[in-house]
């Protein structure tokens, strides 16, 4: 689950993380009243919406004009900027061409930045092990830096088991060629960033840039990601969902108890298994085809949810074919094949539809298809199906 800019501050904040002043705003006026309330001569105001590069990015009404985040030195410069973002749609290279609407603003003091670098935690599952990463290539993309200067990313792994310790955040900070007063501070911060990923069960802490404001070192973004399997145990958290930033299938799917991901190819994608789906969505681009969405069904599906998850697949009007792909342990194959009957007829199905079946209840699972009247292609293993659902789709395609 991600949460805003502000939000991710917020819960740092409270760790003993530095971060300059600020105060989300829900309109423009509230934007000018917190501007109001803040007693400095430079004013930050930064659209809200989960997605990076949002001072690079541009608005769809003035593609030539700012980005998501300005400096503003006077109050009525604040209003201006909160009505040229506040409910219009900001493209940046993380959301894709459609953009996402700005809801939420955040409103920040300017401080005097004498350094920006660059900062992250997360979880290495090679090691695992809970990693630093840190570069003096501040405000840049770490994959950019990764590809260019290698050797100017630091990394540090914490052992759970002792956790975090001086050392560790010395060796950071002396990477990061800090010194003096600068290293004191420097060692907080990380201490308080590992204490807050842990505490929180974040998946993901990223200070782009982490700034150095005389001798403190600071957050000046921050991006938090966290767990969704220990949300129950994060209340506080949870409640920062904004659900206007989903995509409204996933968050559809989330509310079924289904794992769903939405993707750019053209064949819809039903499985049960995080591992078999991976697997399906492989052997599909093998054969030459793209799919369309991760959809994982789980173990214990019911028809209903079952239904629910073909709806969702056939809401995308990318969608030109199904594959259907169910080994039957736990999930049985008879239970499969009611909810896409239902499904099918519910929705009017019009793109080709083929289904593999395996495991428990197989036969009885195959019989209600064949009798369900509808034109459904069966396979025998994965590989026949996605040849199956490959061609089907391009014949499909070719005739409309």
């Amino acid at each position: 689950m991600n949460i805003h800019e502000y939000q991710a501050k917020e819960l740092l904040e409270k760790y003993g993380v530095a971060v300059p002043k600020g105060i989300p705003a829900m309109s423009v006026d509230e934007a000018v009243k917190a501007a109001e309330s803040m007693d400095t001569a430079l004013y930050v105001v930064k659209a809200q919406i989960h997605a990076g590069g949002r001072g690079a990015g541009h608005f769809t009404d003035n593609p030539e004009g700012k980005g998501g985040v300005r400096l503003c030195k006077t109050v009525d410069e604040v209003k201006e900027a909160a009505e040229a973002m506040m409910g219009k749609t900001l493209v940046t290279k993380q959301t894709g061409p459609e953009g996402k609407e700005v809801q939420r603003l955040y409103v920040t003091d300017g401080v005097d930045i004498e350094k920006e670098y660059y900062c992250s935690v997360v979880l290495d599952r090679a090691t695992s092990r809970i990693t630093f990463m840190v570069s003096t290539e501040g405000g840049m993309d770490i994959e950019e830096v990764a590809e260019k200067s290698p050797e100017k990313i630091i990394k540090v792994s914490v052992d759970p088991a002792s956790g975090i310790s001086g050392f560790h955040c010395r060796k950071l900070a002396f990477g990061l060629g800090l010194k003096g007063a600068q290293v004191k501070s420097a060692v907080k911060f990380f201490s308080n960033l590992y204490k807050a990923f842990v505490e929180l069960d974040a998946s993901i802490v990223e200070i782009n840039p982490m700034i150095l404001v005389g001798d403190e070192v600071m957050a000046l973004d921050a991006k938090m990601n966290f767990d969704p399997n220990a949300l129950y145990r994060q209340k506080a958290v949870y409640e920062m969902r904004d659900e206007t930033e989903e995509d409204e299938n996933e968050k559809i799917a989330a509310d079924n108890e289904l794992s769903y991901v939405r993707l750019d190819g053209n064949i819809g994608c039903m499985v049960n298994g995080a591992g078999l789906a991976m697997s399906t969505m492989d052997i599909i681009k093998l054969e030459g085809g793209e799919p369309a969405n991760f959809l994982d069904v789980g173990g214990g599906a019911t028809a209903e949810r079952v239904t629910v998850a073909f709806k969702i697949i056939l809401s995308d009007p990318n969608v030109k074919g199904i594959l259907v792909n169910i080994f039957g342990g736990i999930m049985r194959c008879d239970v499969i094949a009611e909810g896409v009957i239902a499904a099918a007829k519910e929705v009017d199905l019009q793109v080709p539809l083929v289904v593999r079946l395996e495991g428990t209840n197989v036969e009885k699972g195959k019989e209600l298809m064949a009798a369900s009247g509808l034109p459904i292609i069966s396979a025998d293993n994965l590989q026949d199906a996605a040849k199956k659902v490959v061609e089907a789709t391009k014949q499909a395609q070719a005739a409309a």
